[in-house]
């Protein structure tokens, strides 16, 4: 870029792991940088399940994108939600709360939006067991965990009681048993003497999958230590076993066993994902590939067919079977911003721009949580458990967790709740259990933000109506 000349023009779709890194790492370039996400944050989502069980509150896994990024002059928040991509106009669609659509012009384009949670084709599902992927996933779920215990409290029947004390987890990857394990310890712990009428230890919590053991990406060595601690926290594993039906007051599965009927109204959807609905518009736009979960086919240097310019990284993207884990993200990021870096100090936009060494993944291990003070490690062939695997995970998080701030109140809590059994985040409102139900009367996606902007609509729609005449 010579002197004089315009800035080259970086946007950013996503604050989650990929966009956040890569906006951080161009600080310095000589770019213009515009992340444009449609939440005011950044959620650390390995520990949204924290944020369910009443150990963190939202601001210590989800600090603000605009405090985070402060000390980045050349760095623009936008609030707006991606709707369309112009690949030769080179321009990005979106749409905000207020005002006009948003159209924002870019020389380089990184796409990080993430990932959603899949019910493998019966999205119906969704309104009786919620998944955890966004803050408001989680907030609604811990409103549903401890409004279970309060309800249970209320009954006088033993038998609805049971029923309100049975928390059924789908899906035993890392999110599933952490959560599960979680549920556990505070049922055992931390509600201990809270309640007159019930007995909290007596919950039961029940884990569904497929598959033969829990957290099978980690080896059968480690899958089998995670069984047996899994066992020990007194959650039950249902393995083999999937689940067919959900209605709000049961779940249907099938086993070798047969089909079974479950009684229960709390449910956690943990099975799967699939990339952000903008993959498909992103394929769509540039003639791109995706695979069957959405993930968007990419060249070795995680650029897309014929555009040079354009990158799609973490959860979006399909390239080597990498898996979709916030250290893809982070890489994929900042691999994308070093070459457009690279680029704009060149000279280099567009079609003019010299291919990039393909990028590389450093995997740096894969870490799970069972329950206090116990969790597994497989890093480089070392395999760790118990409470070094626990200090070790706990090292990673507190490392990679944004702002000293959010790390020492990290820290605060997880003394707190694991040392002591203090758990103080605990306060529930009906309002993200009933926005779910509002979403969904509405014919409007119930993960999707366009629920505030429905909200918003009907705010305003309600104070232009004429004021009753007091007649």
């Amino acid at each position: 870029m010579t002197a004089g000349s315009p800035a080259h023009r970086v946007v950013i779709v996503g604050g989650g792991f990929g966009g956040l890194f890569a906006a951080k790492f161009l600080r310095r370039a000589p770019v213009q940088v515009t992340l444009i996400d449609r939440t005011n944050h950044h959620t650390f989502q390995p520990l949204l399940y924290q944020l369910a069980t009443g150990i963190l509150s939202e601001g210590a896994v989800a600090p603000p994108l605009r405090q985070v990024l402060r000390k980045h002059r050349n760095v623009r928040v936008e609030l707006a939600d991606v709707t369309g991509f112009d690949l030769q106009a080179r321009t990005v669609t979106a749409a905000r709360l207020l005002g006009p659509a948003l159209e924002v012009p870019y020389d380089s384009l990184i796409v990080a939006a993430g990932a959603t949670g899949s019910y493998f084709g019966h999205d119906e599902f969704a309104r009786f067991a919620p998944g955890m992927k966004t803050i408001d996933d989680a907030l609604e779920l811990r409103a549903r965990i401890f409004g279970a215990f309060e309800m249970a409290e209320m009954e006088e029947d033993p038998a609805a009681q049971r029923v309100w004390l049975t928390f059924a987890v789908i899906g035993a990857g890392p999110t599933g048993v952490e959560m599960a394990g979680q549920i556990a310890e505070l049922s055992r712990r931390s509600l201990s003497r809270n309640f007159r009428r019930i007995d909290p230890a007596s919950a039961q919590v029940l884990l569904f999958d497929g598959g033969a053991q829990p957290l099978a990406t980690f080896g059968d060595k480690l899958s089998a230590k995670a069984t047996r601690e899994i066992e020990r926290t007194g959650v039950q594993l249902r393995m083999h076993t999937r689940v067919t039906d959900v209605t709000p007051e049961a779940i249907v599965v099938q086993s070798p066993e047969g089909e079974q009927r479950i009684s229960c109204h709390t449910k956690i959807w943990a099975a799967g994902v699939q990339a952000s609905p903008l993959g498909a518009i992103l394929a769509q736009a540039t003639g791109a590939q995706t695979d069957r979960a959405g993930h968007v086919h990419v060249l070795p240097d995680c650029t897309l067919p014929g555009h040079p310019e354009v990158f799609v990284v973490g959860d979006m993207m399909a390239l080597r079977d990498l898996p979709g884990v916030a250290e893809v993200a982070m890489q994929s990021g900042i691999y994308a911003a070093r070459t457009i870096k690279r680029r704009a100090q060149g000279g280099e936009v567009g079609a003019a721009a010299e291919p990039a060494e393909p990028f590389v993944y450093r995997d740096l291990g894969s870490m799970a949580t069972i329950s206090r003070f116990r969790a597994i490690v497989s890093f480089k062939g070392l395999h760790v458990g118990g409470f070094a695997g626990w200090l070790m995970w706990a090292f990673v998080h507190l490392t990679f967790l944004t702002g000293f701030k959010n790390r020492g109140t990290a820290l605060a809590k997880w003394l707190s709740a694991f040392v002591g059994s203090s758990r103080d985040e605990r306060t529930i409102t009906m309002h993200q259990v009933s926005a779910r139900i509002i979403a969904q009367e509405a014919g409007i996606d119930p993960s999707a933000d366009d629920l505030a902007r429905y909200m918003e609509k009907s705010s305003a729609e309600s104070s232009a109506k004429p004021a009753p005449s007091g007649d």
